[in-house]
């Protein structure tokens, strides 16, 4: 066999073009890269010292010392990582979000583009009797008809709509709510068998909330004329005998003024904190502190979160910017002070609340409302007062 030389020659010539073609766009890039990005790529190191100048306004520590900051990556033109807060429900999470860009910009670059991804993880000490349970809130108020039930549930819907896991447990045995607050009336949890063969009360969930009530087992036109310690044995069966699963929070509501149902409660499980609701006049204000009394106890010592004013004023629909302070003004703000703890928030005292309990859908589902936005508000600083108390106390370990 005959080979063509010229052929082989011009050939070889052109594969030689081509890698040098090849060498010399590869240069080229490198060199508009050097051009684009003179100095030298950023570092984990670099993004972490920027972002340990970003403070927690809670804990007072900043985020890199928190151990907040994950899953760093870095390319040429952008930067991503994640913040991981206390709690879904963070009142501080779009000023931490702010905080860490300008953080970047300053003292990174202000060229690259940063992607920060806002997570959660709720934090709380273990404990051995109901592992699966974060935090229990109790939801007290020192007499009836201060909007108790009304708050507990609102409460519980607004954590679980900014991401919690919820639930919601109506301890209120002699005036169960929760049926006609959830439009759940005749409902009837569901029992299973869990791998110890022991039965399980499953809890009714509607719009992603854990709900249970004494009220699902009983006949609603029949009083429960029961005795303290038949009411806390059936309190008992709604926490051991209930498969909530994993709960970030559960919010218990608490029948009215201090029974038998609150010691069990607060003795026999372990409360992470409680809220008082209360009204502003005087008489509300004096029950309540009679019931913030009994958590301050010493054989009860349950942390109090803080202060709830519901009714604190009439706001019409028509002029939502004005205010009147039909049951007085002050009460809550004063509960506050003499205790030392935060006023959480007022609620307005609107027709629509009474409406969206009385048809099943509670008022925070309308987020934009006044009172939608008060309670998406208050449910964040309830979360916010825990994630504090989980660190004092991990501190003190």
């Amino acid at each position: 066999m005959v080979l063509n030389c010229s052929y082989n020659v011009e050939y070889c010539v052109n594969i030689h073009k081509i890698l040098c073609f090849s060498s010399l766009r590869a240069l080229f890039i490198k060199f508009e890269l050097i051009l684009k990005y003179p100095s030298e790529m950023i570092t984990k190191e670099e993004v972490l010292k920027a972002l340990s100048y970003v403070e927690d306004p809670d804990f007072k520590k900043d985020l890199v010392t928190l151990n907040m900051i994950k899953d760093i990556e870095i390319t040429p033109d952008a930067l991503s990582f994640s913040v991981e807060l206390t709690t879904p429900a963070c009142p501080m999470k779009d000023h931490l979000e702010r905080a860490c860009r300008n953080a970047i910009t300053h003292f990174v670059s202000k060229d690259v583009e940063v992607n920060i991804n806002m997570t959660s993880r709720v934090i709380a000490p273990v404990n051995a009797q109901l592992p699966n349970i974060k935090h229990i809130i109790l939801v007290s108020s020192g007499k009836g008809g201060v909007g108790k039930s009304t708050v507990a549930s609102n409460l519980a819907l607004a954590l679980s709509m900014q991401g919690a896991k919820t639930g919601l447990l109506d301890a209120d045995i002699y005036g169960p709510s929760l049926p006609i607050m959830f439009g759940l009336e005749g409902a009837k949890p569901q029992t299973t068998k869990g791998e110890d063969g022991k039965s399980k009360i499953q809890p009714i969930e509607k719009w992603g909330l854990k709900l249970l009530s004494i009220g699902f087992f009983t006949d609603p036109n029949q009083p429960v004329p029961w005795r303290g310690p038949m009411a806390s044995s059936a309190v008992k069966q709604l926490f051991n005998d209930a498969d909530w699963g994993e709960l970030d929070y559960l919010i218990v509501d608490l029948p009215p003024g201090t029974g038998d149902i609150h010691i069990t409660i607060a003795q026999g499980y372990p409360i992470a904190g409680a809220v008082v609701v209360s009204t502003p006049q005087n008489v509300a204000v004096a029950d309540a502190s009679k019931g913030i009394g009994m958590f301050l106890m010493d054989s009860i010592n349950i942390p109090l979160l803080g202060i709830i004013e519901n009714m604190a004023y009439f706001t019409p629909a028509e002029l939502p910017e004005n205010k009147y302070y039909i049951f007085g003004k002050g009460g809550g703000k004063y509960l506050s002070e003499k205790f030392g703890v935060p006023l959480l928030g007022e609620i307005p005292l609107v027709k629509s609340i009474s409406d969206s309990g009385d048809s099943g859908m509670p008022a925070v589902m309308d987020e934009e409302s006044v009172v939608g936005k008060a309670f998406m508000e208050i449910a964040g600083r309830v979360a916010q007062q825990l994630s504090i108390l989980n660190e004092a106390s991990f501190q003190k370990v």
